[in-house]
């Protein structure tokens, strides 16, 4: 399997993935992969499909704005132009973005940003576990997805790979899919720890 549609299949796969760990309950949540540069065509998730049941013809090809190219048997994912925002914006080659409890609360408790620091697992995320103080930002959400993707633009942090949006979740992004999923699985134990650290250390 190659190309096209290898890239779906991974696409599919990494839906799946990220259902089993409970982080896209229902239709919830979505990922993309750029697949091909020159000009860049995005390959987005559904709209409306439960990730459960994602499969490779539920990879939807985009521009490189995330509006789907003709031909296409199903809508990308409303957030689409969100993912190719960040895709631009962070050079990124895949986007996850995912609706998990601490995320929504983390930033509910931090809405001026995450600060994390000295922790083993900033390496997941191309971050120093130590030596350095990392702030994750938080945007307003917004239903009109060219508002929010300027919001994400503008707070966007370079040195994390990570956004909260609040009230709704987290976007994360990486150097490839299974880059992404790892990471949008380090984001969150880091969003977990951050949350019961202050509770169990009131700091």
């Amino acid at each position: 399997m190659s190309g096209e549609n290898g890239r779906s299949a991974r696409l599919a796969a990494t839906a799946r993935q990220l259902y089993d760990s409970g982080w896209m309950r229902g239709t919830s949540g979505n990922v993309s992969v750029i697949a091909q540069e020159d000009p860049r065509q995005l390959l987005v998730s559904a709209s409306g499909i439960a990730k459960h049941a994602t499969s490779p013809e539920h990879a939807v090809l985009t521009d490189a704005h995330g509006v789907a190219l003709a031909g296409q048997s199903h809508n990308p994912s409303a957030e689409a132009k969100v993912h190719a925002k960040i895709i631009d914006i962070a050079q990124a080659h895949a986007v996850v973005h995912v609706h998990t409890l601490p995320s929504v609360l983390a930033a509910a408790r931090w809405p001026g940003g995450v600060n994390i620091a000295d922790n083993e697992l900033l390496k997941g995320l191309g971050c120093a576990a130590e030596g350095e103080r990392y702030q994750v930002p938080v945007v307003a959400n917004s239903q009109d997805m060219d508002d929010l993707s300027n919001r994400i633009a503008r707070a966007l942090n370079p040195k994390v790979p990570i956004i909260l949006v609040a009230d709704h979740g987290m976007y994360v992004w990486g150097t490839s899919l299974e880059d992404a999923a790892n990471r949008t699985e380090c984001a969150d134990w880091l969003l977990q720890h951050a949350l019961l650290r202050e509770i169990v250390l009131d700091r």
